[in-house]
C-alpha cells in the first residue's frame, strides 16, 4: 500500500492529506511450529474495501491478451483505469485473494523511494505484478522471474515496492523501484530469508548488502548497481552496494512510521535480541535492524496473528497511555498524523494495528499436502486488533459471500458485507475501547479457537476426499469457508447490537443486566482538575455544605 516515507514527514504534517501503509511479516519453514511457511498482510487504506479477489485459471489461445487495469492509484484502489494489455499466457493458475492454488503467496508494502525515479514509464503497476505473478508463477522463484520480466518487458508503473513471495519451501523478499519519468523496466534485488528466520518491511525498503555470486540466495538486476553509479548516488565497493540505503534513504518518517512497526515485531517475536528502540527514534548513531532475525520460540498461526495486533503496547511509543487515548485507553489517532503547536512539529505513532486496514491476512503453506488442502489463507477484514481470521483453502471455488466482489462497496453500507459489519463494530468499540474490547475479544477467541481447534479434522476429511476425487475435496472446502463465515457474519451483527445494549448513553450494564455507572479512570480525571478544575471545583456556598446529586 502506497506511502512516501521520503517526504513522509511533510505528509504527516498536512493537514486532511490521506496516508496508506500496510505491513507485512515473513515466517520461514524453520521458524514455524508445523514447518509450514506464512505470510502477513495488512492493506490499509481509508478508501480501500476490503474483500476477497477471487480469479479462476484456465487455459487461452494464441493471441488472447490480457488489461491491466490499475489496482493502486494512491488514494484510491482497483480504480479500473486501463494502463494497457500484455499477452496472455498460455495457461493461468486460480488465484485466492493473494494465494494461487499452488500455495504461493504474494504481498507487498510501498516504500516510495527516490522522488527522480517515481513515475517511470511503463503500464504495469504493483497491484497488477503481484497478481500476474500469481497467476503464471507455480513457486517463489517463479514469481521472481515472471513479475521481473514482466516489469522488464512492459515497464513498471509504481514507486518503489517491497514484495513479500512464498511457497511451501521458500520464502522471498523482492524489492523493485523504477527509472524514472521515460525510462522503462525497473531496478530490483531479491533475498531468500534463511531457514529458521523471520523477517518483516511496513512501508520501507530493507535490504541493504547482499550476496552478488550466489543466485540461490539473492538475484538482482543486471543493472541495479551500475545505473546508481551513473546517477551519482553510489561510488563504494560492488560488494558494499546497499539497495535500501542508495533507493530509499531513511527518513524521520521512515523510521518513526514504518521501520518503528518492524522493530515492534521483532521486539515481540525474539524478546531475547533486546533490540533497542534507539534506531526507530531517529537517535543519532544508532545501529539500522537486521533484515531478518530468529524468533526466540517457533510460531504458529495464532501467534503469528497476535504478532499483527499491536499498538506498541508495554513501550515508550505505547498508545494507551498518553492524553490522547482518552478516559477509555484508546490506542488509535485520526488522521492527520502529524500536527504543529507553537512552532513545533509533532507526529502520533502509526502502529501495525490501525482503523483503516481494509483487509488483513496470514497465509499458511503447507507442503506435504496436496495444494488445495495444504494452502489456507486466514482472511480477515478491517482493523486486525478487532477482526476475525476465518481459513479459507486455496482450492475453494468461489469466495464466501460477505468477503465476495460485489456484495457490498466503500460508497454505502450494507449487513451483508464482512466489511460493514465489521467496521461497524470496531467504530463503535473506539467510543468506550477499554471495556468494550474486552466484549470483541470474548467473541474474537471464540471463534478463532474453534477454527484453529478444528482445522486438523477439516484437513483431515479434506485428504480424505482429494484421494477419491479432487474436485470433492474442493466443494467440501468450498462449502466450509461458507458456512463458518455465514456463522461469523451472524454472531458478529448480534455482538454489535449487544454492544449498543450493554453501553447505550455511556451506562453500562452488569452481569446481571442492571444499569451500572462506573466511575472514569482517575488518571483521566486527574487531567479534566490540571486543566479545568478551577472551574469546575465545587465549592462552599453561604457556609453550607455543598448539594449532593
Amino acid at each position: 500500500m502506497r506511502l512516501r516515507p521520503i517526504v513522509l514527514l511533510a505528509t504527516l504534517l498536512a493537514a486532511g492529506a490521506a496516508l496508506e501503509a500496510c505491513t507485512n511479516l515473513l515466517v520461514t519453514k524453520g521458524a514455524s511450529k508445523d514447518g509450514s511457511t506464512m505470510i502477513t498482510y495488512a492493506a490499509d487504506s481509508h478508501t480501500l474495501y476490503g474483500e476477497l479477489y477471487f480469479k479462476r485459471g484456465g487455459r487461452h489461445l494464441p493471441g488472447e491478451m490480457r488489461e491491466i487495469r490499475e489496482w493502486d492509484s494512491g488514494y484510491t484502489f482497483d480504480t479500473g483505469k486501463s494502463l494497457g494489455s500484455i499477452p496472455e499466457a498460455p495457461v493461468t493458475y486460480t488465484r485466492v485473494g493473494n494465494m494461487n492454488e499452488h500455495q504461493l503467496t504474494i504481498a507487498e508494502t510501498t516504500f516510495g523511494g527516490r522522488k527522480e525515479l517515481h513515475v517511470p514509464s511503463g503500464i504495469v503497476d504493483y497491484g497488477s505484478l503481484i497478481y500476474i505473478g500469481l497467476e503464471r508463477a507455480r513457486t517463489a522463484r517463479e514469481a521472481i522471474e515472471v513479475m521481473t520480466s514482466v516489469a522488464e518487458t512492459y515497464g513498471y508503473a509504481s514507486e518503489g515496492e517491497s514484495f513479500s513471495i512464498a511457497d511451501p519451501d521458500e520464502v522471498w523478499i523482492l524489492e523493485m523501484i523504477g527509472k524514472g519519468k521515460g525510462q522503462k523496466g525497473a531496478l530490483w534485488v531479491a533475498y531468500k530469508l534463511p531457514d529458521g528466520t523471520i523477517s518483516a518491511h511496513a512501508n520501507q525498503a530493507r535490504i541493504r548488502q547482499f550476496p552478488q555470486n550466489d543466485p540461490k540466495t539473492a538475484l538482482f538486476s543486471k543493472d541495479l548497481i551500475p545505473f546508481a553509479r551513473e546517477k551519482g548516488w553510489f561510488k563504494g565497493a560492488d560488494k558494499d552496494f546497499s539497495f535500501a540505503d542508495t533507493y530509499a534513504p531513511l527518513t524521520f518518517g521512515a523510521l518513526r512510521a514504518c521501520e518503528a512497526r518492524v522493530w515492534s515485531l521483532f521486539r515481540r517475536a525474539a524478546p531475547s535480541l533486546n533490540i533497542p528502540i534507539d534506531y526507530v527514534k531517529a537517535e543519532k548513531g544508532a545501529k539500522p535492524m537486521p533484515l531478518f532475525i530468529k524468533p526466540d520460540q517457533k510460531l504458529d498461526v495464532r501467534d503469528v496473528m497476535q504478532l499483527m495486533r499491536d499498538h506498541y503496547e508495554g513501550t515508550e511509543f505505547d498508545m494507551t497511555k498518553d492524553v490522547g487515548a482518552g478516559p477509555y485507553k484508546l490506542p488509535y489517532r485520526w488522521r492527520p498524523m502529524g500536527f504543529k503547536i507553537d512552532g513545533q512539529d509533532y507526529v502520533h505513532e502509526r502502529a501495525i494495528s490501525t482503523q483503516q486496514t481494509g483487509f488483513s491476512f496470514v497465509s499458511q503453506a503447507r507442503g506435504w499436502m496436496p495444494a488445495p488442502v495444504g494452502g489456507v489463507l486466514w482472511f480477515g477484514v478491517d482493523d486486525t486488533y478487532t477482526t476475525v481470521y476465518v481459513p479459507i483453502s486455496c482450492g475453494i471455488k468461489e469466495p464466501p459471500k460477505a468477503f465476495a466482489i460485489g456484495t457490498g462497496n466503500f460508497d454505502s453500507f450494507s449487513w451483508d458485507s464482512a466489511f460493514w459489519t465489521f467496521n461497524f463494530v470496531s467504530n463503535y468499540t473506539y467510543t468506550r475501547w477499554s471495556d468494550m474490547i474486552v466484549d470483541v475479544q470474548k467473541v474474537q477467541r471464540e471463534f478463532e479457537g474453534r477454527f484453529l481447534a478444528d482445522q486438523a479434522e477439516v484437513d483431515h476429511t479434506a485428504l480424505n476426499l482429494y484421494k477419491q476425487d479432487p474436485g470433492l475435496a474442493k466443494d467440501y472446502l468450498t462449502r466450509y469457508a461458507g458456512q463458518q463465515t455465514e456463522q461469523l457474519m451472524a454472531r458478529w451483527k448480534k455482538l454489535g447490537e449487544s454492544l449498543i445494549w450493554k453501553y447505550l448513553d455511556g451506562n453500562v450494564r452488569n452481569e446481571k443486566g442492571e444499569v451500572t455507572h462506573p466511575k472514569a479512570p482517575e488518571d483521566w480525571l486527574r487531567c479534566i482538575v490540571k486543566d479545568h478544575g478551577d472551574v469546575i471545583k465545587v465549592k462552599k456556598v453561604d457556609g453550607l455544605a455543598p448539594d449532593e446529586e
